[in-house]
Formats: structure tokens, C-alpha cells, sequence
């Protein structure tokens, strides 16, 4: 595969990735919800950290993770690069710009929504506005996708969290997830072919 499709793949996917984000952002209040399906709804949050949430501790946290994601980024560029040039499997590549993909949505909104958005806390956010609610580097990362498959109950004999309700499926996520997502599904599920040797 060449490293033009591996760019329009990124592109398509940053493409839809911050439309939805910014469609999000100026369209929805903050925890506003919409129902699509009893089991897909509509529901705007915005991420401070890494998956579910989880935070790095101390004013600079936020700055930390979000020059680590830079680094990151480097080097999954690198990694596709590499694996166009030994023109390795195109399970592989298609995985990898998945994944930078996501990886790069995802920054995109860590490095610049907190300069170019107000606050999304009981109004809706103005683009490219003249009071933004953060800085760069400190921006949320927005989620909106919502999968509620059922709620259950854990059993009772199921220590410190038996007869508590959960849902499945309860994280909320966005396209840049789900394209990295899909990218470590095709790395776990194709292995031998993404590291297919010649």
C-alpha cells in the first residue's frame, strides 16, 4: 500500500473526526443528550485526560500528556513510514494510519479547543471566540458516541460490587477513538497477516 492511500485514510478520518467535534461543540450544551436508537444516543462530554477520563495529577498533568501524545504521534508516523517503505502488509498499514489518525484527532483537540472555544458548561460554544476557556496545550478532548447496549445487575456474591447496576456498553467515545479502536482490533485479530514477513 501506498503512502498516499495511508494519507487519504488519515485525512477522510481527521476530516469526519472534527466535524463531528466542532458540529458537537457549537450545536449541544455540555451533557446535552439525544436519542437515536434506545441503544445509541447523542451525548456531549468533554475529556480532560486519557481514556475513561483518568487524569495525570498536578498543574502541569495536562501539559505533560499532551506533549507525551505529541511524542507519540512521532513516532506511529515513523512506524507507518517504515512500514510502507518494506512494503509490509497492507493489514499493517491500514492499522497503523488508523491509528495515527485517531492519535492525531484526538491532539488536534488537546492542543487547540481551549484557545478557539469558549465553554461548552450551560450554552452552547462559540467558535473562534473572543473569551476561550482554556489555553494551548490545555484544551478537552469531546466524546459524544453513546452505546447503553442493557443495564443488569452484578450478582450478589460478586465481592464489593454485587447487586450494583452497570451498563453495557458505558464509555462514551468519538470517531478518533473508534479509529484507534479499529486499528489495535485489526493488529489483535489479523496478526499473522499485519506480520506477515516476505
Amino acid at each position: 500500500m501506498s503512502l498516499k492511500r495511508a494519507y487519504l485514510i488519515i485525512f477522510l478520518i481527521l476530516l469526519v473526526d472534527q466535524i463531528s467535534k466542532i458540529y458537537i461543540k457549537t450545536h449541544f450544551r455540555l451533557q446535552e443528550e439525544v436519542e437515536v436508537f434506545s441503544w445509541f444516543k447523542i451525548y456531549f462530554i468533554e475529556n480532560e485526560g486519557m481514556a475513561w477520563g483518568t487524569k495525570i495529577p498536578g498543574n502541569y498533568g495536562k501539559l505533560i500528556l499532551t506533549l507525551f501524545r505529541i511524542a507519540a504521534i512521532g513516532g506511529i508516523g515513523w512506524w507507518l513510514w517504515s512500514a510502507v517503505q518494506k512494503r509490509s502488509s497492507i493489514y499493517l498499514v491500514v492499522a497503523i494510519a488508523l491509528i495515527f489518525a485517531g492519535a492525531t484527532g484526538n491532539i488536534i483537540d488537546s492542543i487547540f479547543y481551549g484557545v478557539i472555544f469558549d465553554s461548552s458548561h450551560g450554552n452552547v460554544a462559540t467558535l473562534f471566540s473572543p473569551q476561550p476557556y482554556g489555553t494551548l496545550f490545555h484544551g478537552d478532548v469531546v466524546d459524544m458516541l453513546y452505546f447503553p447496549f442493557f443495564t443488569a445487575r452484578w450478582p450478589e456474591w460478586v465481592p464489593a460490587i454485587g447487586g450494583q447496576e452497570f451498563k453495557f456498553f458505558n464509555a462514551i467515545f468519538n470517531i478518533a477513538d473508534m479509529a484507534i479502536s479499529t486499528g489495535v482490533g485489526i493488529l489483535i485479530v489479523f496478526n499473522k497477516k499485519a506480520f506477515h514477513k516476505h
